[in-house]
């Protein structure tokens, strides 16, 4: 029997609620710090009194009620909070139980400012150093610095076969998630009652999570695309994709960046984009590399996809994220071109399958390394030298004032050009010139 209309309202009101998020973070050991605690400018009875509140566990500024009140318990001058829970009193070790909690607790900044206003003033409270380092790992497996290492150490040392398939399932996922995104505006989980753990995203509307769509599209569909071509245990694939998965979401709820149901529909999203499109990788991976005029083909798409989803009114990290997904995506499409015409990086015969995972040896780490460090400071410098000359580029073709680089980059005349050239760039230059660089220094 299925829910009637106001059920289904009812659990997506629960399932989108700000509150629901306040409880899991505070499950998990963030508490929120007053602004004047933060500053260290408050006496030391103030501070005591947040401590012991703290220790009660009261949720009461989760839930935008009044202090709790407290009955007095005969024992010890202890006081009951609203939640039964014996508390020390000031009267009573007070001075121990604060000094012990500040010894537990870290009071930490948020991880990144706001990308849009620098907004990094708020402190808050962690109490479970373990989770915090954790979740901090799950949400970068959805950031900028993860793609820009992962990706290419994919690419160069373990299979380019899967990982050019891999690359467009992701700006597929990507590009969509964005731009639906932008389609809904649904706001981002309120602070108050949610702790932002993280800022730097807090720019962008929240539905769907997209950092729940690409920890789901990533690891499901490199288990989809290595089972049978690589061999390894069915379970333990499917319990790392499935690891993997459950810790990038659960970092959104950690960091206050995404309600639950934005993480679900992040999920069902990406999963529904790989039914689709997974069954037509081959098709479009042959086209990439075969078809005569493909690069004219890519480029022209993928631009196009740019200018049709920037249609924001303000300024968000959605825009620039975006662009930076379609350039990456088409550079390596382009790279997978190039080095199908030249014989560069050529796919093994379909009868050596399945292949065997090499044995660890000193040789084969320290060659990885090396293919991966040089690579790495490549592509490093070819984002820096790009970024450098084509933002002044667009600012002086546009006629937009250059003084202020900052600003100027918020335009959309200078960011679609210069995230997109220089990204192009990068992907290019990842699976073609470092790959002949490779070549040269015989580390192939």
């Amino acid at each position: 029997m299925g829910l009637k209309a106001g059920g289904w309202r009812q659990l997506v009101d629960y399932l989108h609620d700000p509150y629901q998020v306040a409880r899991f973070q505070q499950l998990c050991g963030v508490a929120a710090v007053r602004s004047s605690a933060a500053n260290g400018d408050y006496s030391h009875g103030e501070r005591r009194r947040e401590e012991e509140e703290a220790a009660t566990g009261s949720r009461a500024r989760y839930r935008g009620d009044a202090s709790p009140a407290r009955s007095q318990d005969p024992g010890c001058g202890k006081h009951l909070g609203k939640n039964g829970i014996a508390a020390p009193s000031r009267h009573c070790g007070g001075d121990a139980v604060a000094n012990a909690s500040r010894a537990r607790d870290t009071a930490k900044k948020p991880r990144r400012r706001n990308s849009l206003n620098d907004e990094a003033e708020t402190q808050f409270l962690v109490r479970n150093r373990l989770l915090y380092y954790l979740f901090s790992l799950g949400t970068e497996l959805g950031n900028e610095l993860f793609y820009i290492t992962f990706f290419p150490f994919w690419l160069w040392n373990i299979d380019p076969y899967v990982g050019r398939r891999l690359i467009v399932i992701w700006v597929w996922v990507m590009y969509l998630g964005q731009c639906t995104k932008d389609i809904i505006r649904w706001p981002r989980p309120a602070s108050p009652p949610v702790v932002k753990v993280e800022l730097f995203y807090d720019s962008e509307y929240g539905m769907p999570s997209t950092h729940a769509m690409s920890g789901t599209a990533i690891p499901f569909s490199l288990f989809f695309l290595t089972f049978g071509r690589w061999e390894y245990p069915y379970a333990f694939g499917l319990l790392l994709a499935s690891s993997w998965c459950i810790l990038v979401c659960l970092s959104r709820l950690y960091m206050g960046m995404h309600s639950i149901l934005d993480v679900i529909a992040g999920v069902l999203y990406s999963i529904l984009i790989l039914v689709i499109f997974h069954p037509a990788l081959d098709l479009i991976d042959n086209f990439n590399l075969t078809y005569k005029y493909a690069p004219l083909f890519i480029i022209s798409l993928h631009l196009g996809m740019g200018l049709f989803s920037f249609t924001l009114d303000t300024w968000s990290t959605s825009r620039g994220d975006t662009a930076e997904i379609l350039g990456t995506g088409a550079g390596i499409a382009c790279a997978s071109h190039v080095n199908h015409m030249f014989g560069i990086l050529p796919d093994p015969p379909l009868d050596a399958l399945p292949f065997s995972p090499p044995a660890i040896t000193f040789n084969l780490i320290t060659r990885a390394f090396l293919r991966f460090a040089v690579g790495v400071v490549v592509l490093l410098l070819t984002r820096a030298v790009l970024k450098a000359g084509s933002i002044p580029l667009a600012c002086k073709i546009f006629r937009i004032p250059c003084t202020d680089i900052r600003q100027a980059r918020k335009r959309m005349e200078v960011e679609l050009p210069y995230r997109y050239i220089t990204y192009g760039m990068v992907g290019f230059v990842a699976l073609f010139l470092v790959p002949s660089l490779f070549n040269y220094l015989n580390l192939s």
